[in-house]
């Protein structure tokens, strides 16, 4: 990382096992690190002790640090010379503003690099013992916000669900809070048997998970007490784990075996 630039760090779920090594070298080498809520608190763990660390906090549907302030931040920073790491959970460019960031370095004339990290979506899948994809079950996948900016970028839940419904596992971010529109829409071309699957703070000690049909997703969410931040798994690629929840193992509570 050159003296000056900043570096889009993507910190992976919250397991800071769970870092890769280009992370970990570009956190030990920052001087600034402006971190979001979602960091797991190990991964700090990793930066040097003489660097300023700012928390931003950017959890949806909670009160946030405005990105134009932490865009701004950035910008004076590296202007200052500083090595600025803007630590994201998950990875910067799925679901993380990293793409307006970047433009908005690079626009002044800052350089910008991104360091991948696991999102989210896939630590979940994995902490059920489940893939994305499978040659029997799913051709592909979905990643898709259930938190839309404005009536007008609403999502059409129907045609997310006529695609997931020709061999696709959708994977939805932020969709907790609009779990009952959600359903309601993928229900529109998704039978009620369909498998499904809620995993919160997946890869961290407290993480819990729910495992049911689309007929009963929203109750699922409401009756486990399930909360943000978490994700909504439909397809399936989760009907071992729906057979066993009918067979009463423990899959409606606690972290995945």
């Amino acid at each position: 990382m050159n003296p000056g630039g900043v570096t889009l760090v993507g910190a992976g779920p919250g397991d800071p096992e769970l870092l890769t090594l280009k992370a970990i070298r570009a956190i030990r080498a920052a001087t600034v690190l402006l971190v979001d809520d979602l960091v797991g608190a190990g991964v700090l763990r990793y930066a040097r002790r003489s660097a300023r660390v700012v928390h931003v906090g950017k959890r949806g549907g909670c009160a946030s640090t405005p990105q134009a302030f932490i865009e701004k931040l950035m910008t004076a920073e590296a202007l200052k010379g500083e090595r600025v790491v803007r630590l994201k959970g998950g990875d910067p460019f799925v679901f993380g503003r990293g793409g307006e960031e970047a433009e908005h370095l690079r626009a002044q004339g800052i350089a910008v690099e991104v360091v991948n990290g696991i999102t989210a979506g896939l630590a979940a899948t994995t902490a059920l013992g489940v893939p994305m994809t499978h040659r029997d079950h799913a051709h592909g996948v979905i990643l898709v916000t259930g938190h839309a900016r404005g009536e007008e970028a609403a999502l059409h839940w129907p045609t997310l669900a006529a695609a997931a419904a020709q061999g696709l596992t959708l994977v939805i971010y932020m969709g907790v809070s609009s779990v009952g529109a959600l359903q309601q829409g993928l229900l529109g071309a998704l039978p009620p048997h369909t498998p499904v699957a809620v995993v919160q703070q997946a890869s961290l000690p407290q993480q819990r998970h729910a495992v049911g049909t689309l007929a009963g997703l929203a109750g699922l969410v409401t009756g486990q007490g399930l909360g943000s931040p978490a994700i909504i798994v439909v397809g399936d690629v989760l009907r071992g784990l729906h057979h066993a929840s009918l067979a009463g193992q423990p899959m409606q509570h606690g972290r995945a075996a």
